[in-house]
């Protein structure tokens, strides 16, 4: 098996988490993590744990939005459209990865290529609670 550590999506991560905190080590699962049910699996937590990283357009200006979701939470599309004042849609593949430089399914929260207009937490979130995260991604890692 290649070392997914060593993937430049995994290292760009991994470089900008150091730069708050060179104590941060990303470890390799040996289970799949593309769900969040799959990543909370693989970690033996619930699914609240894992975070959703997802990114929303404004139709009108074309601002992106990053939504930072527990797992077991979804996004009202209707209450993002309230709060922002204009309509807002779920990015497509290809805005995701032109904004992120990350592909749907393996966005992280950090280390965008281009920062989002505002970005929105769920207040829910478990591992804010436990102050300890665990961020999906298509790649077997987590924060250890």
């Amino acid at each position: 098996m290649t070392n997914l550590l060593e993937k430049k999506n995994v290292l760009k991560v991994k470089n900008y988490l150091q730069k708050f905190d060179p104590s941060i080590k990303l470890i390799e699962l040996n289970t799949t993590a593309r769900t969040a049910q799959d990543a909370a699996n693989s970690l033996k937590q619930e699914v609240g744990a894992i975070v959703k990283s997802l990114l929303f357009k404004n139709v009108e200006t074309n601002e992106y939005y990053l939504c930072l979701v527990s797992g077991d939470q979804y996004i009202s599309l209707d209450k993002l459209s309230k709060i922002i004042g204009n309509k807002i849609i779920k990015a497509n593949a290809d805005e995701c990865k032109e904004i992120t430089g990350f592909s749907i399914g393996g966005v992280p929260p950090v280390a965008h290529i281009h920062s989002p207009s505002r970005i929105f937490i769920d207040e829910k979130n478990q591992c804010l609670k436990n102050k300890k995260a665990t961020f999906r991604s298509p790649f077997p890692s987590r924060r250890q």
